[in-house]
């Protein structure tokens, strides 16, 4: 049986432009704006050609397929990560901006949650921002393999918070009834002690979002803690 060969469209030259004003970068700018207003759903080769006034066969003639589109455009939102330069502060406060900026960025693109771990991370801008983690703690004084394990598991927070803050937003969104909802949740919750309590003791008042920005600072803080404490090993 042949193995399934691996393709990118990073892995070959980007084709010239065939009319005055095309470029791959036009194509990408527009696939964004249909991905941003209607989703992974709402991306057709047919519509971005309508988009951009052409035919969309004409679009094959810069990628092979939907695939390598995503790939385009998924390598794009990674472009507008903040990334500071690891030698110029403590690894602490690279690793924080970089996993702040990460979830940022997901939650402005969250079409881009699905594509996590489907499209390939070979772009320059997920190259260089990988890279650039990958520095990071090294100056923090990891070594070998635990770099990447590093990298990893900073990678896998960001990931495992943002995606269901994410799935909740494109399901419920921000339209429904506060207040209705802790009652379900409440109604729900009887009989369940420990769960209960917590319920009493959560602040009512405190915005949601808020809440979800504290409570990824703290799941970041303690996996920051933890990588640090293996370094004194």
């Amino acid at each position: 049986m042949t193995a399934k060969q691996f393709t990118s469209v990073w892995l070959r030259e980007p084709r010239k432009p065939t009319s005055p004003g095309r470029s791959r970068e036009e194509i990408v700018r527009a696939t964004l704006d249909l991905l941003d207003a209607e989703g992974l759903a709402g991306l057709s080769m047919r519509k971005l050609g309508a988009k951009l006034k052409a035919g969309a066969t004409s679009l094959y003639w810069y990628v092979a397929n939907k695939d390598e589109l995503l790939e385009l455009a998924y390598d794009a939102i990674w472009g507008e990560l903040s990334t500071p330069v690891p030698e110029d502060a403590h690894w602490r406060e690279v690793a924080s901006v970089l996993a702040h900026s990460m979830r940022q960025v997901i939650l402005r693109h969250p079409w881009s949650a699905d594509l996590i771990g489907r499209v390939p991370a070979f772009g320059p801008n997920a190259l260089a921002f990988t890279e650039r983690m990958c520095r990071a703690f090294k100056t923090a004084g990891f070594r070998g393999l635990d770099i990447d394990y590093a990298n990893a598991t900073l990678t896998a927070y960001v990931f495992g918070y943002t995606i269901p803050e994410v799935a909740w937003n494109s399901s419920v969104g921000h339209d429904y009834d506060l207040d209705e909802m802790r009652e379900s949740v409440k109604r729900a919750a009887e009989g369940h002690l420990e769960l209960m309590e917590r319920l009493g003791a959560a602040d009512h008042d405190e915005d949601p979002q808020v809440m979800r920005e504290v409570g990824f600072d703290f799941g970041l803080v303690s996996v920051l803690d933890g990588l640090e404490r293996r370094l004194g090993t």
